[in-house]
Parts: C-alpha cells; sequence; structure tokens
C-alpha cells in the first residue's frame, strides 16, 4: 500500500494554508518550552477565541449550551478544552489527547555547588533521553520559583540574544581513549550532566583578607537575589527545567522540515489545539486534552492516570443534563479518541531499525499506530477493526493524507502513550500523529507537509466522526 508524497498533490492555496499552519506551529514552539509555557500559550489563544474558564462558569451557576466554548487548568501543567456540541454530551465526545511535556534535563531542590572555582546546578533527567545527546549544547534554564508566602516569578535564561546560555561538558576527545570503548549508554553518567552555571568569584570585600569560601557560589547568588529575588532555599521550591536554547527554525534548502526541540509531543498538541479552536461548530462536543508526565508514564496529579479529565467531564455534565455518575460513564465510554503522538520516521541511516512495509514516512500524511508497546504488544492499546474503518472513511472524506505504521521492528524496542489509558473508560482510541526523526533527542525533525495533514485530520475527526 504505497502511498504518495503530498508534496506532489498541494495546490497554490493548499501550500499557502500549509505555510500558515507551520509558522504559528513554529512560533508555539518558541513560546512553549514546558509544560507551564505550553498551558499558558493555550489558554491565551483560546481565550482570544472566546473560550472561558470552566471554573468561572461554575462559580457563576450559569448553564452549558451547544456552541459554548469553555476550558479547565491543572496545576498549570495540564489543560483540556471543550466546544459543546449539539448532541447531548452523555452520547460522547471526539477527543483529541496529546501530551507537552518532553524529555529535558531537571534542576533538583538542592543544586548549587562549587567544585574546583566552577559553579554548578545538580540535575536529575526527565524522561527516555540518549544523555551523550546533552552535552556540549547551549542550554537555556525555564521555570518558576514559588516563595513561602506564594511570590511567584517565572524564570527564562537563555533564549533572548543578549542571555546567557549554560551547558553540560564533555570529556576532551584527546583524553577521551577510555570514554570512548564504553557502551553508548555508559558515556556520560546521569550524575554527570550538571550544568556549568558561572565561574566568576564575588568581588572580595574591601579590609577583609581572608579568602571568601565558595567565591563563586556567593557570586552566583548574589545574581540570584539581584535579577530575581532569589535566595538558596528557594530552590526546594522551585521547578526548573533544562531545555535547548533556541528557536525553531526551518530545516533542509527547500525549507520542507521543522526541526526544533519538544516536538515529541508538541507537533501533535498544537496541531490538535489549532484543529479545535478553527472548528466553527461540531455536533458530537470536541475535545483537545493536553497533559503533563506521559514521558514518565503519564502518572501524578496532573497525568493522564489522574481523575483531572474524568472531573471535568462530570463538571460538564452537571451543568448541561445536571448531576449524574452514570451518565459521566456513559458519556466517556461512548466518546471517541485519537490519542495524538508522534510516531518514529523511516531514517535510511538506521534502516536495520524498521520494518520497510510497516514504517512511517515523511510526508506520506497523519500517521496512525493501531497499536504501541514493545515486542509483544506489551502496554499498547490495540484499536478495533471497525473503528479503523470509521477513521478511514472520515479522512478519505475531507483528502487527508494518512499512513498507518509500526513503531520500528518487531523486537527492536518500543514505546508507549496515553491510549490504554482512556480505553480503559471503554471508548475507541487509536494513536496517532506525526513522523519525527531523532525522536527524543535535543533537536527533533519533522516535514511541514505531515504537520499540515495532522491539523487537516484532526479537524476532519472532531466535525465528522
Amino acid at each position: 500500500m504505497d502511498r504518495v508524497n503530498v508534496w506532489k498533490s498541494y495546490s497554490k492555496e493548499n501550500l499557502e494554508e500549509l505555510d500558515r499552519i507551520n509558522t504559528l506551529y513554529k512560533a508555539c514552539l518558541d513560546e512553549g518550552k514546558t509544560e507551564r509555557e505550553c498551558v499558558k500559550v493555550t489558554v491565551r489563544m483560546a481565550e482570544e477565541r472566546g473560550y472561558k474558564n470552566l471554573r468561572d462558569i461554575t462559580k457563576e451557576g450559569q448553564r452549558l449550551h451547544a456552541g459554548d466554548k469553555v476550558y479547565a487548568v491543572c496545576m498549570d501543567k495540564s489543560v483540556v478544552l471543550f466546544h459543546m456540541g449539539e448532541k447531548p454530551l452523555e452520547a460522547g465526545m471526539n477527543i483529541l489527547g496529546a501530551h507537552i511535556d518532553s524529555p529535558r534535563i531537571d534542576v533538583k531542590q538542592n543544586p548549587l555547588y562549587e567544585n574546583e572555582e566552577l559553579a554548578y546546578l545538580d540535575t536529575h533527567y526527565y524522561g527516555g533521553i540518549k544523555k551523550y545527546q546533552w552535552v556540549t549544547l547551549p542550554l537555556a534554564v525555564h521555570g518558576v520559583v514559588v516563595k513561602p508566602d506564594g511570590t511567584r516569578t517565572d524564570i527564562c535564561i537563555g533564549e533572548a540574544e543578549e542571555d546567557p546560555v549554560f551547558a553540560v561538558t564533555d570529556l576532551l576527545v584527546h583524553l577521551a581513549s577510555k570514554q570512548m570503548e564504553q557502551k553508548a549508554s555508559a558515556v556520560i553518567d546521569g550524575e554527570k550532566l550538571d550544568l556549568l552555571f558561572g565561574s566568576r568569584p564575588i568581588e572580595k570585600i574591601e579590609g577583609l583578607e581572608k579568602e571568601e569560601k565558595d567565591a563563586v557560589k556567593k557570586n552566583i547568588l548574589r545574581l540570584l537575589k539581584e535579577f530575581y529575588d532569589m535566595e538558596e532555599e528557594d530552590f526546594v521550591s522551585a521547578e526548573l527545567e533544562i531545555v535547548p536554547a533556541g528557536r525553531a527554525r526551518d530545516c533542509g534548502i527547500d525549507r520542507s522540515m521543522v526541526m526544533a526541540y519538544g516536538q515529541d509531543d508538541r507537533v501533535c498538541a498544537f496541531t490538535s489545539l489549532f484543529a479545535l479552536l478553527d472548528v466553527e461548530s461540531v455536533e458530537k462536543t470536541a475535545c483537545c486534552i493536553l497533559v503533563d508526565k506521559e514521558e514518565i508514564g503519564s502518572v501524578g496529579a496532573t497525568g493522564m492516570h489522574s481523575r483531572f479529565f474524568e472531573n471535568t467531564v462530570a463538571e460538564l455534565m452537571a451543568l448541561t443534563e445536571g448531576e449524574s455518575e452514570l451518565k459521566v460513564r456513559r458519556a466517556l465510554q461512548n466518546s471517541k479518541m485519537l490519542s495524538s503522538d508522534v510516531s518514529a520516521a523511516y531514517d535510511p541511516m538506521f534502516a536495520e531499525c524498521f520494518e520497510k512495509r510497516s514504517a512511517a514516512f515523511f510526508a506520506k500524511g497523519l500517521v496512525f499506530n493501531k497499536f504501541t508497546g514493545s515486542r509483544g504488544k506489551s502496554g499498547s492499546n490495540d484499536a478495533n477493526a471497525e473503528y479503523l474503518a470509521e477513521i478511514r472513511r472520515v479522512m478519505d472524506a475531507d483528502n487527508v493524507a494518512y499512513q498507518f505504521a509500526e513503531l520500528g521492528k518487531v523486537d527492536a524496542g518500543g514505546g508507549g502513550t496515553i491510549a490504554y489509558i482512556m480505553a480503559n473508560y471503554g471508548m475507541e482510541v487509536i494513536d496517532s500523529g506525526v513522523a519525527v526523526l531523532c525522536m527524543h533527542a535535543p533537536w527533533e525533525i519533522t516535514s511541514k507537509a505531515d504537520i499540515y495533514e495532522a491539523y487537516k485530520g484532526y479537524q476532519a475527526f472532531i466535525g465528522k466522526m
């Protein structure tokens, strides 16, 4: 079942729309490099399109009707949006669900130390990374610091042209003979991913002959206090994430691709968001879920395993058809979902890891994965044939380019998504997303054509399923 390269089929109007979507997408990637930033971007864009905070609707005792648009936020790290449909909520929803966390390096709670007059931040990596890929890159620090009195300071250092950047150091090749003999997983130890943060000692106090102990660290603390009103103890109640510094860029002499950090899974998150915001009216309630913690198992209060989504649906039910636990269960079971998550793009440089007939290719459109998991489909949601037929009908009707694929060879490895979690409600779920080269690397690559087809496919799904 060969698929046509969609670049060959685009009209001038298609290309203009493709450029619009990709320009907006790159801007969102630059603005949203952490899950908190993604939620902030999402809420801003949603409110510009008339969405209202569900908390305010509930507080004011208002009812919800067809055409109303609402959103709810969980701890500033997850967000869900609803465009209320003509049909009762009990009839189910058309759901797009993606995650907005990405592999990165996190700063520990007692991180700042000095070693031989170099200051470092101690770290713990987050999600599945090849640790050796994160050394000798320009890195930025994003996050939030919250003081005991509730005062909150947003941190973003390393993105503006005038900002300093940071780095994780590596051993010079001249002395690396033993290092080069190690397995890739052991070349860089996790405890050596500490961030080089400064090297200048604090100025000597006049009249004080004794040298300052940890003078570089003291200078760092002086600067943190001066610019961010931050004490060393404030690291305890901070969430600071280390990400690659720099903007999303066009890739290729033909500008046919996007190279950026965090495209797993923000390429699916933002295209899902765009699709929902652009839909004019829906028969069934349309929903977009953007959640945290997928890269570490969808755990915690802001991950898909939490009750945040279920509780929000219960609130919607109370504001539409009246409080009913049974109707909430029916609404969830009658829903249909695209678990919007990325797939591995076929890479000719590593062809031995792919089974070509079941691989996803650049510029062949939105990728559907009937199942994910690893080896014997372990940890997978396996979509029903009847649902696959429905998906085909809707995509074909709207001229969406799509392909079906698996994540590499059967015994090569594997991966998971949030699909199986939502399937626990009894709803129909299938994984769908954009093919990515260099997945989980600091810089990932996608095809602009696939980004556009994902947007089209997500719109078709929420409007016509």
